[in-house]
Formats: structure tokens, C-alpha cells, sequence
């Protein structure tokens, strides 16, 4: 099946233009925070998968090793087996970008292999030292996310002096070090890592001032579906927080998002174009 070009050319770049992106979140664990994970069900995943494509999203992300606050780590192997065969197989039925959302460097190279085209790395190269290696040799689209310690700390009372200009810092110095080390500065997206070692008002002040982030040069992504910080302000449980992400959806294009990272495709999808419509006019 021909790729979509609009959003991953001819070469493997991705193109950013004047609208926002839906990256359509697919779990493959049995602890997702929010309930939504797939395990053991290869046929499930691929429906959902192929659900969210028809429901807009622009790339499919998929995750086999939860990151949410304490989860358990798993090891290479384990993620290796519950990733590989889906990606293989859903390359082949989507016409649009698969991510592989993972820290280790060789899950990455075999999802690249498996027909996977974007890396989406919660620890911005630092988990794994291989991980440049393999984003460089492979010259492909790379996420780096900003995170305040591990999935196991990272929520245990963090705390900044500014949260942005250290945001923006700790990019600035990944991303030199990413260049030095051979990854191409068009292929990096940053994510500024709403929920991973912020406090609900650290979260809120990303969103308030996530344009400062365009001094960075890179595309933004936000992924804040869902979060703990939605369900603090509302009061409402992770699968209830529907209307809470979409509002922050809003805010996060309206302030220069590039990308959103979400649950909910078909519903995010009409926000999306309200925002992308309203933003070219």
C-alpha cells in the first residue's frame, strides 16, 4: 500500500506544515494508566489501529512497555515480542507513519525494520546510549521527551526553579549533543513531557506558555490525553477525561503545537480541525 506522502516523504522526512497532527495512541500492555491497553490480542490491536487511522489520525504510535508513574519495567525481550508482529503486520494494512514509542535502542531498530518510521523516545536518548546511534544511521523522524527523573521517580515531588527556561535548556543541550552524535536537527521533534515529573501546575504553565518553546526551532508535540492533572482539575477517572483533553488539545495548537498525542482520535479530530481552520484563516 502507497504511504501518504503528506506526512512522511519520499526520503523519510516528516513534513510539518501549517496543521496540526494527530498521533493516535495504541498500548500493547496490560497496565496502561488509562485502562486502554491490548495483550495478547494482535487481531484487537490492528482493529483499533486501522479504527483510529479511519478516524483521522495522521500517525499511529505504539507503545509496548507502559510509562505511566510507577509502572514496572519490562525487559527487551518482552517488549520486542509484544511490538514486532504487530508493526509487521499493520505496516502493511495502514497507509500512514507508525511510531514506536520506546527507550531501547534495539526495540527501536527492529520496529524501524518491522516497517515502523518514526522513534518516540520518553527519555530523549538518555535511557539508552545505543538509541542515537540508532535514530542516526537510520535518519528518521525521533521524539525526544523531556522528563524530570524515570517512570518510577519521575512523580515524586518534582519540583523546578522555572520549569520552562530548564525545559528549554534541557533541549538545547540534547539536541546539540543529538547533532554531534549524527542525528539530523530536521528530524527532531520535542515534547515538552506533560505529566512525566510535573506538578499540576507545572503542566498547566507548559500549556500557558508552549510558544516559548518555538525559540527551540523544532516542531512541538503534546500529550497530555487523559492525564492525572485533567483528573485533578475535574475530578474525573482516566477514561472520563474526554472533554478535559480536548480542551487542552485546543489550547496546545492554539499555542503552537505541532503534533497531539491522543486516545481519543475521532473526537480529537473535530477539535483539531476547528483549531487548524481557525488558525489559517
Amino acid at each position: 500500500m502507497k504511504k501518504d506522502l503528506s506526512i512522511i516523504d519520499e526520503k523519510g522526512k516528516l513534513q510539518i506544515g501549517a496543521n496540526a497532527l494527530i498521533m493516535g495512541i495504541v498500548n500493547i500492555t496490560p497496565d496502561s494508566f488509562s485502562n486502554d491497553g491490548f495483550y495478547n490480542d494482535i487481531d484487537g490491536v490492528l482493529r483499533h489501529a486501522v479504527e483510529l487511522v479511519n478516524d483521522g489520525a495522521n500517525i499511529i504510535d505504539i507503545g509496548g512497555e507502559s510509562t505511566r508513574p510507577n509502572a514496572a519495567q519490562i525487559t527487551e525481550e518482552e517488549e520486542i515480542k509484544r511490538v514486532i508482529p504487530v508493526i509487521k503486520e499493520l505496516s502493511q494494512i495502514i497507509n500512514i507513519p507508525i511510531s514506536i514509542d520506546t527507550y531501547k535502542a534495539k526495540v527501536a531498530a527492529k520496529a524501524l525494520d518491522a516497517g515502523a518510521q518514526i522513534i518516540n523516545d520518553v527519555s530523549a536518548l538518555s535511557a539508552d546510549k545505543e538509541m542515537v546511534n540508532v535514530a542516526a544511521a537510520n535518519d528518521v523522524p525521533i521524539v525526544l521527551m523531556h522528563m524530570k527523573g524515570n517512570p518510577r521517580t519521575m512523580q515524586k515531588s518534582p519540583d523546578y526553579n522555572d520549569v520552562i527556561t530548564e525545559i528549554i535548556t534541557f533541549f538545547l543541550e540534547t539536541i546539540r549533543n543529538a547533532v554531534r552524535c549524527g542525528i539530523d536537527k530536521n528530524n527532531i521533534i520535542i515534547d515538552p513531557g506533560i505529566g512525566f515529573g510535573k506538578k499540576v501546575h507545572h503542566n498547566l504553565e507548559i500549556l500557558n506558555r508552549l510558544r516559548d518553546f518555538k525559540t527551540i526551532g523544532s516542531p512541538i508535540l503534546v500529550g497530555s490525553s487523559r492525564k492525572s492533572f485533567i483528573g485533578k482539575i475535574t475530578n474525573k477517572p482516566a477514561d472520563k477525561r474526554l472533554l478535559g483533553s480536548l480542551a487542552t488539545v485546543a489550547i496546545a495548537i492554539t499555542h503552537g503545537a505541532n503534533i497531539v498525542r491522543v486516545h481519543d482520535v475521532k473526537e480529537t479530530s473535530e477539535t483539531v480541525k476547528i483549531c487548524n481552520a481557525v488558525l489559517n484563516s
